[in-house]
């Protein structure tokens, strides 16, 4: 049976649909790959694809997409309302099928190396795969974003883990890793106020106190001239996104605001939008195994 391995990689472009464009062909003309998804947010100015395919296919897809992303994204005129530190920002591999984390892993490792040598962009080990515990959490590694990491690689505990203190000058720094399943999550709020939407991704985010398995930042859609809780749920099971999303309900009504909409980014597991089904259906004695048809016919 063949391995299969998801990768979703970040790109810093969301605005310029030729970039795009040429970022969807690649990834559609790598043999074992498949483009399952990918989408743009012009106000995060960010693409995120999503692909399977076996261990070969998605190593050489994602070094080729990441060299595309490094002659055709300039980050010195880079401006997005998301966190970014790379024209690539972030590559992580998941385990699919028949394979473990391990492996991606050792995967994670031999694409940041190959990238690092023949495109000279500097890599951090992250998740799974990091080297230091305070590598694990991305937000840590991104912090400064990319106007502040030329000085932040000079720090004596930020070496990059390939290449050395120094950025690429238009493409920046990436980061490379392994991790399991996690949904991006994004809700939206009727105020223009950020400042309401930061003080609730404080409230919710497990680094500030709040969800242990969430990660939070507010941002401001310019083009709807609304703001919004830009969500990382990276265990969906142990934190669902029924649970976080009447968390910001329940906080959003003491500045007198509403939730208008919500939205998933990419692909996402069945099983976490099931669960919010369950919840606000009040199912009981629900199965998930035994319940959902088409469980039946992927078996």
């Amino acid at each position: 049976m063949a391995k299969l391995i998801e990768c979703i990689p970040n790109f810093s472009e969301g605005r310029n649909q030729a970039v795009i464009d040429g970022l969807v062909k690649i990834a559609k003309n790598v043999k074992g790959v498949t483009l399952l998804d990918h989408s743009s947010d012009s106000s995060h100015n960010r693409s995120v694809f999503t692909l399977v395919g076996d261990e070969e296919g998605i190593q050489e897809v994602v070094f080729q997409l990441v060299k595309f992303a490094s002659e055709k994204i300039d980050m010195t005129k880079h401006q997005g309302e998301h966190p970014r530190m790379g024209a690539t920002d972030v590559v992580p591999f998941v385990p699919i099928k028949d394979v473990t984390v391990e492996e991606c892993i050792a995967i994670s490792k031999k694409v940041a190396q190959r990238i690092n040598e023949e495109l000279q962009i500097p890599i951090f080990l992250y998740e799974d795969s990091a080297t230091k515990p305070e590598r694990k959490n991305l937000a840590k590694i991104r912090k400064g974003q990319f106007e502040k990491m030329p000085e932040k690689l000079l720090e004596e505990e930020w070496l990059p883990d390939y290449g050395e203190r120094k950025i690429h000058p238009t493409a920046g720094v990436t980061a490379v890793g392994a991790r399991m399943p996690l949904v991006a999550f994004n809700v939206n709020l009727d105020t223009d106020n950020i400042e309401i939407a930061n003080k609730i991704a404080k409230i919710v985010r497990g680094s500030s106190g709040g969800w242990k398995y969430c990660k939070g930042i507010g941002v401001m859609l310019e083009d709807r001239q609304i703001a919004q809780v830009s969500m990382n749920m990276v265990n969906f099971e142990k934190t669902p996104l029924y649970r976080v999303f009447e968390t910001i309900r329940f906080e959003a009504k003491r500045y007198g605001v509403s939730i208008i909409g919500s939205e998933v980014i990419g692909l996402t597991p069945a099983k976490a939008l099931i669960d919010c089904a369950e919840y606000y259906l009040q199912i009981e004695d629900f199965n998930y195994e035994k319940q959902v048809f088409e469980n039946h016919l992927l078996n």
